[in-house]
């Protein structure tokens, strides 16, 4: 049997719709979040350890670098939190059509920018 049906393997020519973008983020912010939790827990080891291993997480915290990378995975993590629960209230039934899922792609892109950006004022 000849197949004809056209295939189209660069991925930079498809156009994927808002849904699949940040279907996609959320699964990145899973892997993001995951990697963090190292960074953290070496900082909570570290001001654990004693009065001089607390001020050197302090001092490390007030690096520009490391405040990068805490906002990152507080981002992450907010990211994650809005996608996760747009998904737990269309697992309840609610936006499962194309426009409901389109209205809940939009409500959690704006929702997430808003709270990054607090988060980020609020690190910095």
């Amino acid at each position: 049997m000849k197949d004809t049906r056209p295939v189209n393997i660069d991925l930079t020519t498809i156009r994927f719709p808002l849904t699949a973008i940040l279907s996609i983020t959320h699964r990145i912010t899973g892997v993001i979040i995951f990697v963090g939790v190292a960074f953290l827990l070496y900082l909570l080891g570290l001001s654990l350890e004693s009065a001089e291993g607390f001020a050197e997480a302090q001092r490390l915290l007030t690096l520009p670098i490391a405040k990068f990378v805490v906002w990152g995975i507080v981002s992450g993590l907010l990211y994650h939190i809005v996608a996760g629960t747009k998904h737990l209230i269309m697992d309840w039934g609610f936006g499962e059509t194309l426009a409901g899922a389109a209205i809940g792609s939009r409500i959690t892109l704006v929702l997430s920018i808003v709270l990054i950006a607090t988060a980020g004022v609020w690190i910095w």
